[in-house]
Order: structure tokens, then C-alpha cells, then sequence
């Protein structure tokens, strides 16, 4: 490893370390705006300027390699020199417009040319001016304030897959477009705003909202799709401004999807502000008293009683809604299943990602079997395609999922070929034969009760046969899913439907008879089945409580409290105590902390907060499976109306439009 000097201090660096990075590990700060660790390196601000001993000019430290005896410096005059000549020219045409560009306060350009800028501009010609371009509804351009870094091109190229962004021209008249000015079709698209230094491109439904110090920051858990990715909730008063990722290298790296970051504007509208009850046949505001007079008289009349948790739901509300069922009528009807789904909770394995998401960047070949991870799990098929660009990983698919935004060889779409792979009868065998690390990703598609035995079994039969089962996963796509199987909040031998009295908490996905039934709606939004309920009691959405969700891989994450819920509505856990003092059958907490360690105290499987659950595939049973032939048939997602809270999301909307109209138009090809 190669040893160099940063201003007199000698440290050793690995192997193809760039003189920034070593600069970086020296402790010192160098100024960048195209560079991104993330990203392939540009070279092209010039902003990253260094003095290296026996060099006769100023290096671009982003793309030299460090080398053995190299003598660096990063604050001599020369230097100071150089940075303040590039900024001088950056700042040429760049309009000064600060005081009403969104990015006031966190922008990087600002910060730099206080610290390496010279006191004043010796230009006296006009500035540029560049058109504004479309880029959708989620980037709003200012292009006369772009600098050229190319950093939002490397993303869309590099990150999302979808070169939807390029540049046209040369020199001073380069700009950065949309092929057509069409919207960027990919569901990383925001993450280029992130990723922009300046204010050329900024969040449109954010635009002139609030200016960073006026807000309040939360560091908390995403609950729009089963991975969990880590996010900053900002928040102005109690509204919810917007939602920013938060690092995470073994989950989301620094990257969300857009419906994470966008659906927020959905916390505003159509909410549960009151509870209500029927009344010739109409929802009438009532107080919290006489809903759970109500409930509490329907109760004494039947112990048929279900209880059905929805997408969005946490641990705490589904264990709550478990004991409270089981006191009340030793009912053990409780289930998370709002269609046909196939489990089988004998072993965590069957129904984990067991595969550690970090860990997807090592595998060396993918099976998706009725798998569509760019919809279902955004985060996890950009791990996947970051596999398939570094290491070249071949993916293939039983099933046709459509543009993942890498290269998909298609086995076919019966899943009888899993017998055939089984038996070595399909090229996939010999795949699979030189492989070191598959993984295996099965979708719900196919986990109904008619194909999911036959694939899940199939399947660790095959992992088995190269002692591979560690890379059997299971795609969920709602939050609530996995806290929900390791809470056993699922029943396999009834269908909950058919209980005379159901509790639906947040259950919005699922097509219910109410004929001759007592329907308790518990939920922060407006939904199909609210209009249906005989009682609806006002909850709390997952930005308005401290709460712990699940991920797909098993791993228990804290969200924590970022603004309140509107109205008389509640956390949906001090509903359900508080029904059951009503109910004379009070639940055995009073704090959120006493019920957390209730949880933790009755449910072994689950693991510590932020880790990992320590499961043993060795002891996985495997059943036989007779040969199916059948296909694979997607169900249709709607990507941005997903839940409740994005279908109330006016965003969600646009983009949903904007997507249709691009397949309206046949841009998206």
C-alpha cells in the first residue's frame, strides 16, 4: 500500500485511492462539486485543487491515483490561488439570486465560495441565460444556475439505470436536458436534487415552502414499501414539509424512492380527525366515549370477533389489537392478509430476506421468480443493478417483470421450470453449479395458495443442493408484513372475514361484505372501507408516532415522533389501552416503553433494535412438492397508489399521470 505525505503528515493509503481520499483521511477538507463517492469520477469543476511536490501546476485531486512518495498540499498559496480563479469562473454566470432560490442554506456552492471564493466578481459582461427544461413533476429547473458537474447524469446513468438525462452543446453554451424534455421515468428520480450542489434543480412540490433552519428535523423509518429505508422527516409547526434520506449503508445507502420522499403531502389530507358512528346509515361525529360504548355493547353480543392489520401498521399496534382480541374473547382471529397469500411461519426462513440487503453487493447470481423488484422494493433492485454494474452478475427471471433497468434473461414464465433447474435439466443449473453467492428472490406473485408451497419448497430444495439456503428471499411489499408473521398476527385456519364483528386497523386493500357484520374502522385515513365501517376511530399515521416496524430482512427499526396527529385522533396503541379499560379487561401496560418490553419479552425472533436476526437455516425443513404447471401471473401494482396515505397524496397523483402520459406517447421506450 502506498505511503504519501498531506501537509507533513505521512499516512498509508489502499490500493487505487485517489489524492482526495487520502487528503480525506489525512483529516483534510477539499472542496468538490462534481466529485461524489458514489459516482464515477468527472474531473471536470476543477474545484478539488491540490499542489503535489515536482508537479509545475495545480492536480485535480479527484482523478489523480495516490502514489508511493507522494508529497501533497492542500492550503498552500499556489493553491488558494487556483480555487479562488475556479470559483471565479463559476461564478461568472451564475445568476445572484440567493435569496430566493430554495436551496438557500444548504448550498454548497454558497458555502464554498465564502470559504475558497475571492472577495469580489471583475466580471462586467452580461450572464448567460439557459430556458428552463421539464423534467416532471418532482424536479423544478433553474438551469441558469447549473454548473456543469454532471452529477445528475451520472446518477440517472449510473445509479437509476434510466440514461434519461444528457447534456447538448460545448463550453459555456452546454446544458444539461431530458431527452425531449420528457419526465425522468425512474422511481430514483429525486434523488438527483439531493445530489445537485447548486440550485439548478430543487424540489417543485417543496418549492418556497420554508428555508432549512425553520425546520425541525426527525430522523426516523420509511413505511411506504417493506424495506425500511432511513429518512429526516422536516417538519414546520406540525406540518410535514418534506422528506430527505438519511444514510444508511446496509439498508438504503443515501438514496430513497420517490414515493418515499413525495408522499408526505398525503399526511394532510383526507385524515380521520374525530371518531364517528353510524347512524341511519350516515357517520356521525361522536366523542371517544360513545365509540367505545358502542364497541363495548357490540362486544357482549358474539366472540366471533377478527381482527385484520393493515400495510402500514407497527408492532406495538398489532400486538396491542392481539391481546386485546385474545382477553376480550380468547379470539386468536387476528391476520395481516388482505389477499391471497401463502406462508408458512414454521421457520423465520420461509418468509425472511434472508440475504442481508449489504450483502446483495457481493452475490454473483440473481433468480427472480415472480419477482418485481424496481416496483415492489425500489432500494432493493438499485442494490441489484449496482450488483450488475460492478461485478457483471447475470439476473434471471421465471416470469417476465419488465424494464428492471439491467439486463434480464428470461427462463420463461411456467414455473415448472424450477423442477427443471431442480433436476438439472435447464441451463440455469449449470449457473447456478459455478456460483459462490445466488440469490433467490421470490415476489408475491406467486406466493398464493395455489403456487406459493410449490415455489417456496422448490426453491430451498435447489439452495439446499448447493448449500446455498441463506440466499432464499422473500419480497414482501408492505411495512407491516414481517412484524406481523413474527408476532404470529396471522391465523391459517380461519378466514377472518368471517367472523360477525371485524377490527380493521388501516386495512384498507381488501373488498369487504358488511352484510350482517359489525365493522370497527381504526385508521389516520379516509378509505372504501371507512365508508363502510360502523364505527371509526381516529389513528395516527407513521410520522405521528414513536413506533417499531420490521423490515424485510427481519431487522426491528425505531420511527420516532415527528409532528401530531390532527384532531381528537390518537396513537393507535392508546386506543386500543384505552378501549380496553372500557371493555373491563385492561392491557397489562400503561407506557410505550412497558408494552416494547412486553413485545420483546414474548417474541424470542425478534432481534435488538438495528440488527439483524440471528437465524439457522440448518434446521430449515424442506417438504416435497409434486411438479406444477402453471404460469406466472403479475399482479398489478400501482406504483405511486400504493396505500392509503400516497392515493391521498396530490403529488402521487402528478406522477402517476405524468407516467401514464408518457405511455401514452411512447416516449418511455
Amino acid at each position: 500500500m502506498p505511503k504519501v505525505k498531506v501537509d507533513g503528515v505521512e499516512i498509508e493509503v489502499e490500493n487505487g485511492t485517489t489524492v482526495l481520499q487520502a487528503c480525506e483521511i489525512a483529516g483534510k477538507e477539499i472542496p468538490r462539486f462534481c466529485y461524489h463517492e458514489r459516482l464515477s469520477i468527472a474531473g471536470n469543476c476543477r474545484m478539488c485543487l491540490v499542489e503535489i511536490e515536482r508537479s509545475a501546476k495545480p492536480v485535480a485531486s479527484c482523478a489523480m491515483p495516490a502514489a508511493e512518495g507522494q508529497v501533497i498540499f492542500t492550503n498552500t498559496e499556489m493553491v488558494k490561488k487556483a480555487r479562488e480563479g475556479v470559483m471565479e469562473f463559476l461564478l461568472i454566470n451564475h445568476p445572484l439570486d440567493c435569496p430566493i432560490c430554495d436551496q438557500g442554506g444548504e448550498c454548497d456552492l454558497q458555502d464554498q465560495s465564502v470559504n475558497y471564493g475571492g472577495r469580489s466578481s471583475r466580471y462586467e459582461l452580461n450572464k448567460r441565460s439557459v430556458k428552463e427544461k421539464y423534467m416532471g413533476p418532482l424536479i423544478k429547473t433553474q438551469m441558469n444556475r447549473c454548473i456543469h458537474c454532471t452529477r445528475c447524469i451520472r446518477f440517472a446513468e449510473e445509479i437509476a439505470g434510466v440514461p434519461d438525462l444528457g447534456a447538448i452543446n460545448r463550453g459555456e453554451n452546454m446544458e444539461i436536458t431530458t431527452f425531449l424534455e420528457k419526465t425522468v421515468d425512474s422511481e430514483l428520480s429525486a434523488n438527483v436534487i439531493d445530489l445537485c450542489p447548486v440550485g439548478a434543480l430543487t424540489s417543485k412540490p417543496y418549492a418556497f415552502e420554508a428555508r432549512p433552519w425553520e425546520l425541525t428535523k426527525t430522523e426516523t423509518i420509511d413505511v411506504m414499501d417493506a424495506v425500511g429505508s432511513n429518512i429526516r422527516v422536516d417538519t414546520k409547526g406540525w406540518d410535514v414539509k418534506r422528506i430527505l434520506p438519511r444514510i444508511n449503508e446496509d439498508i438504503n445507502e443515501e438514496w430513497i424512492s420517490d414515493k418515499t420522499r413525495y408522499a408526505c403531502d398525503g399526511l394532510s389530507s383526507n385524515r380521520i380527525d374525530q371518531p364517528y358512528i353510524k347512524k341511519e346509515g350516515k357517520l356521525t361525529p361522536c366523542s371517544w366515549e360513545e365509540a367505545f360504548l358502542k364497541i363495548s355493547e357490540e362486544f357482549k353480543k358474539t366472540a366471533n370477533i377478527g381482527g385484520l392489520v393493515g400495510d402500514l401498521v407497527d408492532l406495538e399496534t398489532i400486538f396491542s389489537l392481539k391481546n386485546l382480541l385474545s382477553s376480550v374473547s380468547g379470539s386468536d382471529s387476528v391476520d395481516f392478509r388482505q389477499k391471497d397469500f401463502y406462508i408458512d411461519p414454521s421457520h423465520p426462513s420461509n418468509y425472511l430476506f434472508n440475504t442481508p440487503i449489504a450483502e446483495i453487493d457481493d452475490a454473483d447470481l440473481f433468480l427472480l421468480v415472480g419477482a418485481n423488484p424496481r416496483l415492489e422494493a425500489t432500494m432493493i433492485n438499485s442494490r441489484i443493478r449496482k450488483n450488475f454494474v460492478s461485478k457483471k452478475s447475470e439476473v434471471f427471471s421465471i416470469g417476465n417483470p419488465g424494464d428492471q433497468t439491467y439486463k434480464i434473461n428470461l427462463l420463461g414464465d411456467n414455473l415448472n421450470i424450477l423442477k427443471d433447474i431442480e433436476a438439472e435439466k435447464n441451463l440455469f443449473a449449470d449457473k447456478i453449479k459455478k456460483s459462490k453467492k445466488p440469490i433467490f428472490i421470490i415476489g408475491e406473485s406467486v406466493l398464493n395458495s395455489k403456487q406459493g408451497k410449490f415455489v417456496l419448497e422448490t426453491s430451498k430444495n435447489i439452495l439446499k443442493k448447493y448449500n446455498a439456503l441463506s440466499g432464499l428471499n422473500t419480497l414482501h411489499r408492505n411495512a407491516s408484513s414481517v412484524g406481523a408473521l413474527m408476532l404470529g398476527a396471522y391465523n391459517t385456519n380461519q378466514d377472518v372475514l368471517k367472523n360477525e364483528i371485524l377490527y380493521l386497523i388501516g386495512a384498507d386493500e381488501i373488498e369487504i361484505d358488511s352484510k350482517n357484520k359489525f365493522i370497527i374502522y381504526q385508521g389516520s385515513h379516509g378509505s372504501k372501507n371507512t365508508k363502510i365501517a360502523d364505527v371509526v376511530l381516529p389513528g395516527a399515521a407513521y410520522t405521528e408516532k414513536d413506533s417499531l416496524y420490521v423490515n424485510l430482512e427481519g431487522r426491528v427499526q425505531a420511527a420516532y415522533k415527528a409532528s401530531f396527529p390532527p384532531g381528537d385522533a390518537k396513537e393507535d396503541w392508546k386506543i386500543l389501552r384505552a378501549l380496553s379499560d372500557v371493555l373491563k379487561k385492561p392491557l397489562k401496560f400503561n407506557t410505550i416503553e412497558q408494552l416494547r418490553s412486553k413485545i420483546f419479552e414474548s417474541f424470542s425472533v425478534l432481534p435488538e433494535i438495528n440488527q439483524l436476526p440471528k437465524v439457522k437455516t440448518e434446521n430449515l425443513s424442506i417438504a416435497s412438492v409434486d411438479t406444477l404447471d402453471s404460469k406466472v401471473n403479475f399482479t398489478i401494482l400501482d406504483y405511486y397508489q400504493t396505500n392509503e396515505i400516497a392515493r391521498s397524496s396530490k403529488t402521487m397523483m402528478e406522477c402517476k399521470s405524468a407516467r401514464e402520459q408518457l405511455a401514452k406517447t411512447g416516449t418511455d421506450d
